[in-house]
């Protein structure tokens, strides 16, 4: 069985004007998400503005999402640079009852494949029979996971899975070729969902999700099913929003996309800022058509 495979959604974290966490919107943004039929939340993660979010309002956040999320499993992101942090924010995505953790690298440090090691064994460890989901994303952590050490790091039983975010399909398809059995290998781009699907990835974690949530569990479930015509005919229809939605960093457009559907505000905090007026054109116009309403 793969833990937490199908469509996971990294969900965007609403704020108010004044720059607070806005707890009723992101209910709202939730419940979206639910009613789309996905099958598992990502709570805190990058699309989530983790890197902002402040010790004192995780709890919340985190107690929100499991009171939305009906049947569908709740994975927190918990990963830091500092191991003791991440250990103890996994503990804690533990006690509140969450079903898991998604722990990204640790950036700036730059650790070794022996550190990497130690590091989650250290995470694991604080949260005994959680299962946790190895997140890497080079583009932000300046570290790139290399298969030899995702090996090593298998070793771990809790390590249930691998978010793969480095965009270079050659790794990817060298981690399906690799991964042992009960492991989940997930994409982390929505735009390379259909090609890891293709070399053995169980699912994605996505940033569409958030704004056409059951148009992304649809063209999940039809790779994952094999109709290789339909999906890629769905695929091809949702890529040019796929795109808006990083014409700037990630989550700056899915917020202006959320706010145009009127799910909540577009607010960020900084150093982040909102949609410029081109890309909020852009996300305008492809939101109007038929795949944007449907």
């Amino acid at each position: 069985m793969n833990l937490f495979a199908g469509l996971s959604v990294a969900l965007a974290t609403p704020f108010t004007p004044d720059f607070a966490v806005d707890l009723p919107a992101f209910r709202r943004v939730v419940r979206h998400v639910v009613d789309g039929g996905v099958d598992n939340l990502v709570v805190l993660g990058s699309t989530g503005e983790a890197a902002t979010i402040l010790e004192a309002e995780r709890d919340a956040l985190i107690s929100a999402c499991l009171e939305e999320a009906g049947s569908c499993p709740v994975v927190v992101g918990t990963g830091s640079n500092a191991t003791a942090q991440t250990a103890a924010w996994t503990r804690r995505a533990q006690e509140l009852g969450a079903q898991g953790a998604l722990v990204v690298t640790p950036y700036y440090n730059k650790p070794t494949p022996g550190g990497l090691v130690a590091h989650y064994q250290a995470v694991t460890q604080a949260a005994p029979g959680l299962p946790v989901i190895i997140y890497n994303v080079p583009g932000r952590t300046g570290l790139n996971l290399l298969p030899s050490t995702l090996s090593l790091l298998w070793e771990n039983p809790q390590l249930v899975g691998v978010k793969e975010s480095s965009g270079n399909l050659a790794q990817i398809s060298e981690i399906a070729r690799t991964l042992p059995q009960g492991k989940t290998l997930l994409s982390g781009d929505d735009g390379l969902a259909l090609a890891s699907i293709a070399v053995g990835a169980a699912g994605l974690v996505s940033v569409l999700g958030n704004v056409l949530p059951r148009q992304t569990k649809q063209m999940v479930d039809l790779a994952l099913a094999g109709r290789r015509a339909e999906a890629i005919a769905l695929h091809q229809a949702l890529l040019p929003l796929m795109d808006a939605l990083f014409l700037e960093s990630n989550p700056i457009p899915t917020k202006a996309a959320l706010a145009l559907k009127g799910i909540c505000g577009d607010t960020l905090r900084l150093p982040l800022v909102a949609a410029s007026a081109a890309t909020r054109a852009r996300l305008a116009e492809l939101l109007a058509t038929s795949v944007g309403v449907a």
